[in-house]
């Protein structure tokens, strides 16, 4: 007798391939059975492992398609989503865990009907983006309006909290129904079984004909693939924080002549030797803090009090990397000393950031930043996508915008084999997604790469080559609108 039969014995179904799955949950014990038919019960089409931005949207777009609405969907998360669903917001306090995206992604969620529950009133777009070398003092500055071809809304991406996002998606999911959910549950591990023409499925409560991992950077669905992702680490930390800022009359728009605070905001990226810091701008007088630093300043900025904290966050748009540096090991007076070095440094502050007047309690944060791509994102009966698939440096804020062009990627390989009479988890039916995918990746993955290796010397011939080579794409519009065309997603 086979391992397949042992274990599932009984019942008589067809000779089709299946993967034997198990999953432990703190509510329940959910075992998967991946498999090609549905002619059971207990059988889904595709069971998504992971109930983040990424895992919700490819949930969502496969039950708003006309083409796979009709597929049976099942959402395993080890979070309680009910945290997401039952969301409520204080006013005048953001989360620091805040991405970034681009018309091109904010279009694919109002086609599937999810923009529609997201919070727009905290979310936050932004025209502009000024962007400028911290030692040679090199700038480009991205703005549709200097480009010769212009976007309907000019919006070059949009700022909103994670759980702003998987609050909407779980809204529009419960409007479309038909998902099974079943969140608090983490995998236990994955077996592969045998086909020999006879299995019981009794004792399975899910089994899926296509499996798709979208469960972070570590994913365990990959593992058990047995597809290596490889890439390094940087030996940098993302350090984050939700910031208050001192409201400026016109300037930057936090506040015109009349009091009112218009809608156009602009975000500011500066590359220091030790990585880029990024100001991203959040409704009202708020914005979001990205600074990629090593892990003895990460140690040290989280170990300051608030104000320290605000001083060395507005002398790191303001002062030289060399002041920066000497602050590294400060221990007293941090305060008083930058604000007096800050008054004997003239600064255009159109060129700056609106200035920093607190921090969000509990909200200093900081993360290992690492570079990773899968060798391929499927196997038989098994797709990745998001983090599972490929992990990026965030200098360019694409992480969640490459996630979501891999779930709507997804979706459409998964409908053309529905449309053809395919079988979903075969491999010949998923080589679209991978094609399409893995090379516009890649390309990003090697871009941001490069950019982060390129600003993280002060090499004088490097500082020089780089600031002439932003110098150059600042003034060539078309090919600067070409850059900003690849960015948003259009």
């Amino acid at each position: 007798m086979s391992l397949s039969q042992l274990l599932f014995g009984r019942l008589s179904a067809k000779r089709l391939p299946h993967l034997p799955l198990q999953f432990t949950s703190a509510k329940r014990n959910v075992r998967l059975l991946n498999y090609s038919t549905t002619a059971m019960g207990n059988l889904y089409d595709v069971v998504v492992i992971g109930g983040g931005p990424v895992g919700l949207t490819l949930t969502t777009t496969l039950r708003s398609s006309s083409v796979t609405s009709h597929l049976k969907v099942a959402l395993v998360e080890g979070m309680d989503l009910g945290l997401s669903r039952g969301w409520k917001p204080n006013e005048g306090e953001y989360s620091n865990r805040v991405s970034s995206l681009t018309p091109g992604s904010v279009g694919f969620l109002t086609d599937i009907g999810a923009w529609h529950h997201v919070n727009r009133a905290r979310v936050q777009s932004y025209t502009d983006m000024k962007v400028w070398d911290g030692i040679s003092g090199a700038r480009i500055h991205f703005a549709w309006g200097a480009s010769p071809t212009t976007t309907t809304s000019g919006t070059i991406a949009y700022m909103t909290e994670n759980i702003n996002l998987t609050h909407g998606l779980i809204s529009r999911l419960d409007e479309l129904g038909g998902v099974e959910i079943l969140d608090k549950t983490r995998m236990q591990g994955i077996t592969t079984g045998e086909d020999n023409g006879t299995v019981d499925l009794s004792e399975w409560p899910l089994t899926a004909r296509l499996l798709v991992g979208a469960d972070g950077a570590n994913s365990p669905v990959r593992v058990f693939a047995g597809v290596e992702a490889r890439g390094w680490d940087y030996g940098r930390y993302g350090v984050v924080a939700t910031l208050r800022l001192q409201p400026n009359k016109g300037g930057d728009g936090f506040e015109d002549e009349l009091g009112q605070k218009p809608v156009q905001k602009t975000a500011y990226q500066r590359f220091l030797p030790t990585g880029p810091i990024a100001f991203l701008p959040l409704p009202g007088d708020f914005a979001t803090l990205v600074w990629s630093t090593t892990p003895q300043n990460a140690a040290f900025l989280k170990s300051l009090s608030s104000a320290e904290f605000v001083a060395l966050v507005n002398a790191a748009f303001r002062l030289t990397p060399t002041d920066l540096k000497y602050y590294e090991t400060y221990q007293e007076g941090l305060v008083e000393d930058i604000a007096w070095r800050e008054s004997e440094v003239s600064v255009d502050s159109t060129l700056v950031p609106p200035r920093v007047i607190g921090v969000q309690e509990g909200t200093v944060a900081s993360f290992p930043l690492k570079m990773r791509h899968a060798d391929t994102y499927i196997g038989e009966r098994i797709a990745l996508v998001g983090d599972a698939a490929h992990t990026i440096h965030p200098l360019a804020g694409q992480g969640l915008n490459q996630g979501l062009s891999d779930a709507q990627s997804l979706v459409r390989a998964i409908e053309h084999a529905v449309l053809h009479g395919q079988d979903i988890g075969a491999r010949l039916s998923l080589e679209s997604y991978v094609s399409e995918r893995y090379t516009a990746n890649h390309v990003m993955l090697g871009v941001v790469d490069k950019l982060h290796k390129l600003y993280g010397t002060d090499t004088a011939p490097i500082v020089a080559l780089r600031s002439l080579g932003l110098s150059v794409v600042d003034k060539l519009g078309p090919l600067k609108s070409f850059f900003m065309k690849q960015a948003a997603g259009i």
